[in-house]
């Protein structure tokens, strides 16, 4: 089994916090969030490792989304990090572990 690292990016509706927040209606205002990485353990494939971060961290509602926007290997993203220690270690804090396989005691 590999690991995977899937980013994920957020849109917020600033419309549906005073109003319906609906395009029909004018009242849609997206503006792009930050989003998180996922590091997903536990599986073989990395469209597998895909549709597990869809199935629990994904939200489609008129306020708020959340989708996948990239995958790799963790050892692709782990090259990819920044020289810069401080934020290297940053991101490495952030980094969300998931794993469909349940951990046995």
């Amino acid at each position: 089994m590999a690991n995977f690292v899937i980013t994920t990016q957020i849109l917020e509706n600033y419309g549906a916090h005073c109003e319906d927040g609906k395009f029909s209606s004018g009242n849609a205002y997206w503006k792009m969030k930050g989003g998180t990485d996922y590091l997903v353990t536990g599986l073989d494939r990395i469209q597998d490792a895909v549709a597990f971060v869809a199935a629990t961290a994904m939200e489609n509602s008129i306020a708020w989304k959340e989708f996948p926007t990239g995958w790799k290997t963790e050892s692709e993203w782990l090259a990819g990090l920044p020289d810069d220690e401080e934020y290297r270690e940053f991101l490495l804090e952030q980094l969300q572990r998931v794993s469909p396989v349940a951990v046995e005691a």
